[in-house]
């Protein structure tokens, strides 16, 4: 995530998983000895910033429905001092459990801060707090999962958000519903691992029975899909790390092509919470372990127990320093790839390419980073400001339908470059560059508002910059290049 700004960062979506707790569900209530079921009010959406959507629908698309959430711009009238910072990136969203409406965090990548924002029954915006700043943050956070007791197993919520700002970088576990405390730097898990990550995704509870299962991405030229297993369920503590290898032992990405399926296997790492990230690193290595261009996000499809062993993932993808030549065994482009894990052990599945962005260059996915999957199709995000030179259009979220394997493009990011004052205000710099601006998480939302096929999108447009948005958080480490502004915006119509 805005690597531009910053030193290499392997591969950034988001992109977050929705949960079922977070959910409002037609419950049932009694009536003279029957059950009725009461009837489910659903949200009235409106455009609740005082800034335009920046992104737009794609032909074949233009029945989606738009609405913006929140902006850096917007004053919340009952925390008139909050700014929501740069970056949104990973997020979640949860029913206030100490009254109506509910509860959004976010991460800010570049202010390496989560903030917490409570919404009214309606999705409005009305009060913002951050939980974590810059000195509990650390590091960059980026994408983000938000686990629950109903979908995943663990004893109460808890946000787990990834730092990314090179190996020694550590997977943070926040409890989105605790009194804010966000200079507090000890809630890092050791017992997963040292990694510049991108994301730690739990399994849903049913796909492995008893057991917690965790996937984690590394993004790095040189980059992991790392396990984390633990034989009861909401363990963060007691389980082992293993990393993915092909069961031939060959570590290199592009002798893996589309139209194959690959067996592979998760093997142990040793002395994990004792081990720096550099010692993590080089066991990956000597492990035979398969080294892939950034992995990114991370996401499972939706509607079954049986579903969610089906993972999807990014590798982002890596150039030469001219930004035309491919690395050497990388992915330059970027893919999608399809894991299946086996249902009796998740350490062993099957691993293919869905998406392969080198199939036609520059006119299909770019740098793919954050991912949201449901039933039947993958949404993918691109982060398309590595800036390559045959790219040829702005950062797009495609879809990728599972029964067909067709690809999609739904919406773009809007950037309106003809429009002066548009651009005065978004663009002061005048960046002519295409793909400057890149996608935070994508996230389902239906049950939450009463309103089906319901999603939540971020946005980093990177070149809208002020200096009333800087150091949002009000920490002391991040206090350089975090000028941005950003947004969360609502996507009705969105197929599942």
């Amino acid at each position: 995530m805005n690597k531009h700004l910053f030193s290499q960062k392997a591969v950034s979506i988001a992109v977050a998983v929705f949960v079922t707790s977070a959910a409002i569900f037609t419950a049932c209530k009694k009536d003279k000895n029957k059950d009725e079921p009461e009837t489910v009010v659903p949200a009235e959406l409106d455009d609740y910033s005082v800034n335009p959507s920046l992104i737009k629908t794609m032909p074949g698309f233009e029945g989606l429905k738009i609405t913006t959430l929140i902006s850096s711009d917007d004053v919340l009238p009952e925390s008139p001092g909050f700014i929501f910072g740069a970056q949104p990136d990973g997020a979640g969203i949860l029913k206030n459990t100490d009254g109506e409406g509910f509860i959004m965090i976010n991460n800010h990548e570049i202010l390496q801060s989560v903030s917490r924002v409570y919404l009214d029954k309606n999705f409005k915006p009305v009060k913002g707090e951050y939980i974590v700043d810059s000195e509990g943050g650390m590091t960059r956070l980026c994408s983000a999962t938000m686990a629950t007791p109903e979908e995943h197993g663990f004893a109460k919520p808890v946000f787990l958000t990834a730092g990314e700002s090179g190996a020694e970088s550590m997977i943070h576990a926040i409890d989105p519903l605790a009194p804010a405390d966000k200079k507090n730097n000890q809630r890092t898990v050791a017992a997963l691992g040292r990694w510049s990550a991108e994301n730690a995704v739990p399994l849903p509870k049913g796909s492995f029975a008893g057991k917690t299962v965790i996937l984690i991405g590394e993004d790095e030229s040189d980059g992991q899909l790392a396990m984390y297993v633990s034989n009861t369920q909401g363990d963060l503590q007691n389980g082992k790390l293993y990393v993915m290898k092909r069961t031939n032992n060959d570590p290199v990405e592009t002798n893996m092509t589309k139209g194959q399926v690959y067996d592979v296997e998760f093997v142990e790492l040793d002395n994990v919470k004792s081990s720096t990230g550099a010692q993590l690193q080089q066991q990956t290595v000597d492990k035979k372990a398969l080294m892939l261009a950034r992995v990114e996000d991370i996401d499972y499809r939706k509607g079954s127990a049986e579903n969610g062993r089906e993972i999807y993932f990014t590798a982002t993808g890596v150039s030469q320093g001219d930004k035309l030549t491919p690395v050497s065994g990388k992915t330059m482009w970027g893919r999608v790839y399809k894991l299946v894990l086996d249902a009796s052990n998740p350490l062993r599945g099957k691993l293919e390419v869905a998406v392969d962005g080198g199939d036609d260059p520059g006119n299909s996915i770019v740098n793919p980073d954050n991912l949201c999957v449901t039933e039947n199709y993958v949404y993918i995000q691109e982060d398309g400001d590595s800036f390559y030179k045959n790219n040829n259009h702005d950062g797009t979220i495609w879809q990728f339908s599972m029964a067909n394997k067709s690809l999609k493009a739904m919406l773009q990011m809007n950037h309106r470059r003809n429009d002066a004052t548009f651009n005065g205000k978004y663009n002061p710099s005048n960046n002519s560059q295409l793909s400057s601006w890149e996608y935070g998480a994508m996230y389902d939302v239906s049950n939450l508002t009463g309103i089906p096929n319901t999603f939540v999108v971020n946005i980093h447009p990177h070149t809208w910059t002020s200096e009333k948005y800087k150091n949002a958080d009000g920490g002391a480490t991040r206090l350089t290049n975090n000028s941005e502004g950003g947004q969360v915006v609502i996507v009705r119509g969105v197929s599942k």
